[in-house]
């Protein structure tokens, strides 16, 4: 089924986004996608939809075929949409598969375009009577691939179509408005990772995998065991914000230590191009069970020895695999910090302090942590601080100082609420402690601007998506007047 004319609308207002001056020039296109026919149909009148893939190697270099329909103009290979193209930018693929022989998996997504067009060009299409084509126009949406290997690959002519292929620096490039786009999106040809993946572990000798939907043709890996993680978008800053994003998405409860880069993965996405993943590592003691799993089917835990019984891609078994054999289980690495008193196993828990403000509109005070934060990235949350060696009063007046600015006396506050919580199966379970002030001097600044990104009042009755869960309860729980809640138990 080729692609609804809503979803091309959609790629076409996030183009304007990126290019507001051009909408004058695609009113005809936004006219077109108004009506009820196929907008990617030959016979739609006044115009139709087609695409181009523009294939840049690492000398900067752009193909160009001679059309025979176009008497021998060189041009990107492209053409119309076929009923069978799932997405527009997979019509372009079987175009440049068609008319140069170039297949999907030589190709891969360049970071600057991420499969969105670099371009939709505009242009008459002269009456042609021996086909019973009246003359109209063609919108013709370009999208950017990069060559996956160093060299290009060879060039098979659709000699019915195409009379001849160039290799044109991207100076030369025929069409101005692509040359343009081309010049100042600084395409390099060098491909490089636009997808980031979470290589999870807990550090005795398990992974955590996701199983995907079944649904082929639209989720990539459909119906197999595979990382949690994803592409990125025009909006991520780096791969890092891409996976953090990401799993707040699939699986927003999840928060790992020392999440770094661990290696870079070639897979292929649903349409067939190549594409580098870079995969972060990150240590996780939790309950899968215990997780609100947004995407797919369910997370679970397994070891080296069973990935051979699942459904699951070489490259990821391989990785698993090669983690697995540099890094042996430390089975400690699992155990909560423990005391021995005379037989009984008393088990550690820590103490977080955490202020409740609430302004005369009856808005509550939420910092957003910074994406790099270890601990609830993008996420907001309380002005909030660990006890050290310190009464939980004299933590809360200084974090509240050093985080917001704010002064508070120890005797306008009062304890509001406490959550006893633990994050994951485990893990070190901690007594959240929630303290209400009556009275306090400034206005909340962003003084830690490494760990909280802004201040906000947010209504109760209407707060983020994203926020820390057990802030979510206090905040519920101090408007019902409940002293203590759990979470994780």
């Amino acid at each position: 089924m080729s692609p609804s004319s809503s979803a091309i609308r959609k790629t076409v207002e996030a183009y304007l986004g990126r290019h507001p001056d051009e909408r004058d020039a695609l009113a005809g296109l936004l006219t077109v996608l108004e009506g009820t026919g196929d907008v990617t149909a030959r016979a739609t009148l006044p115009g139709h939809v087609t695409c181009s893939a523009v294939i840049i190697d690492r000398r900067r270099r752009v193909l160009h075929i001679r059309h025979r329909a176009t008497d021998g103009l060189m041009l990107p290979p492209g053409g119309h949409v076929e009923p069978g193209d799932r997405t527009l930018l997979a019509a372009a693929l079987r175009e440049v598969s068609e008319e140069a022989g170039i297949q999907p998996g030589a190709l891969c997504l360049a970071r600057q375009t991420l499969g969105s067009p670099v371009d939709i060009d505009v242009h008459g299409i002269d009456a042609n009577p021996s086909k019973g084509e009246l003359a109209h126009q063609h919108y013709d949406f370009r999208y950017v691939f990069y060559l996956a290997g160093d060299e290009p690959p060879a060039i098979t002519l659709q000699n019915e179509e195409v009379s001849g292929a160039q290799w044109l620096a991207m100076p030369e490039v025929t069409s101005p408005t692509l040359r343009t786009k081309l010049l100042q999106a600084r395409l390099d040809g060098r491909p490089e990772p636009v997808n980031a993946s979470a290589l999870i572990h807990d550090g005795a000798g398990r992974y955590l995998l996701h199983l995907r939907d079944h649904k082929p043709g639209i989720i990539w890996q459909s119906g197999a065991f595979a990382l949690l993680g994803g592409g990125r978008t025009h909006d991520d800053e780096d791969l890092e914000g891409t996976l953090l994003r990401e799993l707040s998405e699939e699986v927003p409860d999840i928060r790992l230590e020392n999440l770094e880069r661990y290696a870079v993965e070639e897979a292929t996405s649903i349409d067939g191009l190549s594409v580098p993943v870079q995969v972060f590592q990150g240590r996780w003691r939790g309950n899968p069970d215990r997780l609100r799993l947004r995407e797919g089917v369910l997370l679970r835990w397994f070891t080296p020895d069973v990935l051979d019984r699942l459904r699951l891609s070489p490259a990821t078994r391989d990785l698993i695999l090669r983690h697995a054999a540099e890094n042996p289980p430390d089975n400690k690495q699992a155990a909560a910090p423990a005391v021995w008193d005379g037989g009984s196993r008393t088990v550690l828990n820590g103490i977080g302090v955490h202020l409740h403000l609430e302004d005369a509109e009856g808005r509550v005070l939420l910092g957003l942590r910074h994406p790099n934060s270890k601990y609830a990235g993008n996420t907001w949350h309380y002005p909030a601080g660990r006890c050290e060696q310190e009464s939980a009063l004299t933590c809360l007046v200084r974090e509240t100082r050093e985080e917001t600015g704010l002064i508070i006396e120890p005797a306008d506050v009062e304890l509001a609420h406490v959550v006893h919580v633990v994050d994951t199966l485990g893990a070190l379970p901690l007594m959240q402690l929630v303290f209400k002030a009556r009275q306090w001097e400034g206005e909340p600044k962003v003084l830690e601007p490494d760990k909280c990104l802004t201040w906000k009042w947010w209504p109760r009755h209407e707060l983020p998506d994203r926020i820390v869960p057990y802030t979510r309860t206090a905040i519920a729980a101090i408007a019902e007047g409940r002293p203590y809640s759990q979470l994780g138990w």
